[in-house]
């Protein structure tokens, strides 16, 4: 295990600097920055890309990009899959980063090049679709960029969590305020993502639009790598998802077992859990309890060299339990990305219906509008760790203002007001479409301003701020140390499932809210002709199911218990620590 010392010489004597710090964060922050000006960069504007530029139907661009959004959210499971069994998050990211740089460069040749599109539609006759050529090349080059973000996305988050060591007292700066930090940076690469990209793949051509990032996420390769003699690396220590898996089959083979009365008789071997246990091992806890007869030693168990298959540790059963426990809370999140996926589809297109001039000869691209969720999530986050933050100590006395719990819970409540404003807004919408006989005209400007739409935009933003930012943390600081990577893919795996969920969801909307006069609350060509507010008032009820439920697992959650051991010059002290309630 690299403990994070390199050894420097100085004036002929030998000295150690301690890796990692501050000093780490320009060279991770710019391979993350990239990626989140690629993916957001296209994302943000790929519902325009889709219906302008390829020809799909309204429901049917929708639903690829909520598919690909979901693809590559999932994917991450793969990255951490690989960077905590043997690869690290160094390689792991690098390995990434070339891989989705290929796919950026296939997608930017498939902009550039004319026969990859079909060619443009003449005034509103019907268009030709893409080919099924011409999609496999667009389908191609989004799964090597879902590819390479599945290496990117878990591990950095983790990469960059892991250059501050809260063991050691002297470290001033905490892994909570870094994940601040982290939405900080990011936020400000997508709002360069959605300001300046969007207005150039709109105004000047989707070859640069998409080339811009293409180059940047080149030199942030190159940077990324030259941190390297920098960074604190912690060693793979062999796949999580196998010990996992060695936990429950020795607790099902000792099933007939008896429980023991004392936990303290359970199974512990130090030495064995050595390199898993380095910030502290997890102490005994009394939910599943079942899973506790992995631990229980028999006649025909070996103590000092143990078939993990049959025997294993109490932080090893702890781990299993760990990662039970975060599965309710990590269901939870799933709707609210449901409900913040609408803003690039049909959000966006309600935008592009609306009166988005600044000037006589300058608009807001539709896909710029997305920046005022940016910038409330950068304002409330800055607003939470400069000021909220510090309120809030002092009636809490917690080191992070409120809990990741709490924080959670707060972006919950602000998300349902999003959607329930949403719905209201487009009721306006329509009102005014009606009133100016614009319902039949769906390429016609309404004249209402787009600024309508703030509001919605700015919640959604808000809700981020807290939601996004607690699950990051809750997931980082619930795991098992050994498994930092595979909980920063839970995170990705629940925005995946959510724009899986919103792809399903608009499916069955499209499909039986059909009348027999073509009439649709998501019609395919025509949103003045839709009930698009019912749609945001059925996610609206959803999220109220779903705050319910997370009220319910929230009160039930369990802090992980860790014994945490500092060392002295001339003594040690073992510290019991509940995470997340005195941390």
């Amino acid at each position: 295990m690299n403990q994070g010392f390199e050894k420097m010489e100085q004036n002929g004597n030998l000295t150690r600097r301690k890796k990692g710090g501050l000093i780490t964060m320009p060279f991770i922050f710019a391979n993350d920055v990239c990626e989140k000006l690629a993916v957001v960069g296209f994302n943000a504007n790929m519902i325009s890309y889709l219906t302008t530029q390829l020809n799909m139907p309204l429901t049917k661009a929708a639903n690829t990009l909520t598919n690909f959004g979901g693809t590559a959210s999932l994917t991450p499971l793969l990255g951490a899959f690989i960077s905590d069994s043997f690869a690290g998050k160094f390689m792991t990211i690098t390995g990434a980063s070339i891989i989705y740089q290929i796919g950026m460069i296939s997608l930017t040749l498939s902009a550039i090049l004319p026969q990859f599109r079909p060619p443009p539609c003449k005034g509103e006759e019907v268009c030709q679709q893409a080919s099924s050529r011409q999609l496999a090349i667009l389908y191609v080059s989004l799964l090597l960029g879902a590819l390479g973000s599945g290496g990117i996305r878990p591990c950095v988050v983790a990469f960059g969590a892991d250059q501050f060591d809260e063991s050691d007292p002297k470290q001033t700066t905490k892994t909570w305020r870094y994940f601040n930090w982290y939405y900080f940076v990011m936020g400000s690469s997508i709002l360069v993502a959605v300001t300046v990209l969007v207005y150039i793949q709109d105004n000047v051509g989707w070859g640069w639009g998409l080339g811009i990032p293409t180059i940047a996420m080149f030199f942030s390769i190159i940077t990324f790598i030259g941190g390297y003699p920098l960074y604190r690396h912690l060693n793979p220590d062999g796949s999580p998802f196998t010990r996992l898996v060695k936990v429950g089959v020795a607790a099902f083979r000792k099933r007939k077992i008896p429980e023991v009365s004392n936990f303290e008789m359970l199974y512990q071997n130090d030495e064995l859990d050595a390199s898993i246990t380095l910030g502290g091992r997890l102490l005994h806890s009394d939910q599943f309890k079942f899973l506790d007869k992995a631990a229980i030693v028999t006649e025909e168990d070996n103590t000092k060299t143990p078939d993990l298959w049959r025997l294993s540790t109490v932080h090893r059963v702890e781990e299993l339990k760990s990662i039970i426990r975060m599965g309710p809370i990590w269901a939870s999140g799933i709707l609210l990305i449901t409900a913040y996926a609408q803003q690039s589809t049909f959000s966006l297109q309600q935008a592009k219906t609306m009166d988005r001039r600044l000037t006589k000869s300058f608009q807001i691209p539709a896909g710029s509008m997305s920046v005022f969720t940016i910038l409330t999530m950068l304002f409330t986050t800055a607003l939470y760790d400069r000021v909220l933050i510090r309120v809030a100590r002092r009636f809490t006395g917690l080191d992070r203002g409120i809990s990741f719990l709490h924080r959670m819970g707060i972006g919950f409540v602000i998300s349902i007001f999003a959607t329930l404003v949403a719905g209201f807004i487009e009721m306006k919408r329509k009102k005014i479409a009606m009133e100016n006989g614009l319902v039949e005209h769906s390429n016609k400007m309404i004249p209402i301003s787009v600024f309508w739409l703030v509001p919605q935009y700015s919640l959604h933003g808000m809700a981020e701020a807290f939601m996004s930012i607690g699950h990051l943390e809750f997931f980082y600081d619930q795991a098992p140390e050994s498994m930092t990577s595979t909980a920063m893919a839970f995170f990705w795996t629940a925005i995946s499932i959510g724009n899986y969920v919103s792809t399903l969801l608009v499916t069955l909307v499209h499909k039986f809210s059909a009348g027999p006069n073509g009439e649709n609350w998501l019609p395919d060509n025509n949103l003045n002709k839709g009930k698009l507010e019912y749609f945001y008032w059925l996610i609206t009820i959803l999220q109220v199911i779903n705050f319910i439920y997370y009220l319910f697992c929230a009160k039930l959650y369990t802090y992980k218990q860790i014994q945490v051991h500092h060392k002295g010059d001339n003594s040690s002290v073992d510290d019991n620590i509940e995470l997340g309630t005195t941390v």
